[in-house]
């Protein structure tokens, strides 16, 4: 059977909106998840009759491309998902359209809370106590919930919250708030996170997450106490962040991983004119699809920015922009990337000397990440830790770790470059001595001198509570070699582990999943923190 005429399509689609909202309590384009599986998310695209099956059906396009097909099914056309397989039909009642975010609160802090709920979410008081709520009946429920008005951080992660309460409600329940982590959630209009904004007028950290936000973006007026804001896999463009940026007055970080962006198009040819962008000092556009350097150059008039992360992109070169290769900025008195400290290109496609040595014209860049580069990669005609530090001159930590002269020291770095000696300026900057010629016999260092510190956490969850260990060892340890040493040290037998680097300034910790790789290299510095955890 062929697929229907426009504007049958049409008129179906409006009949089983109407349905949608009148008697089954979904409409088009609504959030929902499986019921009892928070996670499996997706978008309702249809709701009405399928050919050849009796009662109403929901066309479900899910988040994690796992369906049947793409909308079309015995040649009929009913919508049209994102993947060819990301779509199926389901009934009703293994649908949920979610809960209020109160209720959500309710069932997060009860009492009877498991132990894996515990270790996921948190909320703390001011006394830095974890606050938990046992909730027997309405009446239990309101005198509980006068223990939650000294509450300031609150994390309810794939809890199914569908839709926020009217202002007041949850002004009166938690006044305090300044922390919300609703990663994974149902939240899709930004009318109602604005509503959320508005009812907690002490909010400066929200984190959204995996939450699939609407394209058009209105006037959000209660975004402007807003600091840290995490828009991580929402689906937001470019253009989108700017008009959040006419309202994020005080924003400090913003966080867009996987977003898929390729082009920072901006509507402004001073990107400066955009408020909130005044005080921006962390931009994260990790793990999307920039390919052009040209792109990220329109940042450098960012006069406050700190660090910027391009982890896990595209690009292929870079360079330090001259006020020429800035179109219509030719004739401003300004520095380019003045501020800008951290500069994270892990996981990129640089492969030319010239981009590393570019680094050195970013007037107070001192951090730097070119792992998972092929400049970076020996095995692909890449270049060794030593040489980048070599022509990094002013670069203090170098893929997570400290470029210090008990590691690269004046011999080291010499036969780095392929100089007999090392430059004044290197010297200088590594506080390396001339060499002295030796009076008798010499002495050999210490082997701890150019140990590590590395904190070791044990967080799988057939691992029981263990207390972190702190272990000295050479940096030049592999992650194969370290898994071997946590077994010793957890006494872990017959577990399979898996290693992650967490990272400071990282939202999330970054997975070691080669054996082969010695920790300096993949940014185990000097008192990294490694989780130890196991396999599936």
């Amino acid at each position: 059977m062929g697929e229907p005429p426009e504007s049958a399509g049409a008129s179906l689609h409006q009949m089983v909106e109407r349905v949608g909202k009148n008697e089954l309590g979904l409409c088009i384009g609504q959030r929902v998840h499986v019921a009892g599986n928070r996670r499996r998310i997706g978008t309702v695209r249809y709701i009405g009759p399928v050919e050849g099956h009796a009662g109403e059906w929901v066309g479900v396009d899910w988040d994690d491309g796992d369906g049947k097909h793409d909308g079309r099914v015995n040649g009929v056309r009913y919508f049209r998902a994102t993947n060819e397989q990301s779509a199926s039909f389901v009934r009703l009642k293994n649908l949920s359209g979610g809960i209020s975010l109160l209720e959500a609160l309710y069932l997060r802090y009860r009492g009877e809370s498991t132990k894996q709920e515990e270790d996921e979410m948190y909320v703390f008081s001011s006394s830095k106590r974890r606050v938990s709520i046992q909730l027997v009946g309405k009446s239990k429920i309101e005198e509980k919930l006068k223990h939650f008005e000294d509450l300031n951080s609150a994390s309810m992660p794939y809890f199914g919250v569908g839709s926020v309460n009217p202002s007041q409600e949850i002004r009166n329940v938690v006044p305090n708030l300044k922390e919300l982590d609703l990663t994974g959630n149902l939240l899709s209009s930004w009318q109602d996170i604005n509503s959320l904004c508005e009812a907690l007028p002490s909010l400066e950290i929200l984190n959204l997450t995996n939450n699939l936000l609407e394209a058009d973006v209105p006037e959000l007026p209660s975004f402007s106490s807003i600091r840290i804001l995490v828009l991580n896999n929402c689906g937001v463009t470019w253009k989108q962040v700017e008009r959040l940026g006419q309202y994020l007055h005080a924003v400090e970080e913003l966080h867009l991983m996987g977003n898929k962006m390729t082009l920072l198009l901006p509507s402004e040819l001073d990107i400066t004119n955009i408020k909130g962008f005044n005080s921006l000092r962390l931009l994260n556009l990790e793990n999307n699809c920039i390919c052009s350097w040209e792109e990220v150059l329109k940042l450098a008039k960012l006069r406050r920015l700190e660090q910027l992360h391009l982890n896990k992109n595209k690009l292929t070169h870079i360079f330090y922009p001259t006020n020429r290769s800035l179109p219509g900025l030719q004739d401003e008195c300004y520095v380019p990337f003045e501020k800008l400290e951290c500069l994270l290109l892990g996981s990129n496609q640089i492969d030319d000397l010239a981009s590393v040595d570019s680094l050195n014209s970013f007037p107070n860049l001192v951090d730097v990440r070119l792992s998972e580069n092929p400049i970076a990669d020996t095995t692909k005609g890449g270049v060794s830790r030593f040489v980048l530090v070599a022509r990094l001159a002013k670069v203090k930590i170098l893929n997570g770790s400290e470029v210090c002269s008990s590691c690269y020291g004046n011999d080291a770095i010499s036969r780095s470059t392929g100089d007999k000696t090392t430059t004044p300026e290197l010297k200088s900057v590594y506080e390396i001595d001339d060499e002295k010629p030796s009076a008798g016999v010499s002495v050999p260092p210490k082997m701890s001198e150019g140990l590590i510190s590395i904190t070791l956490i044990c967080v799988g969850a057939s691992m029981g509570e263990r207390q972190p260990l702190a272990k000295k060892l050479p940096p030049t340890t592999t992650v194969g070699r370290l898994k071997v040493l946590c077994e010793s040290f957890f006494k872990l037998k017959g577990v399979k582990l898996r290693l992650f680097l967490q990272e400071k300034d990282s939202p999330l910790p970054t997975l070691l999943d080669d054996d082969t790789i010695p920790l300096m290299n993949v940014g185990a510095g000097n008192e990294a923190t490694v989780l130890v955890d196991e396999e599936n």
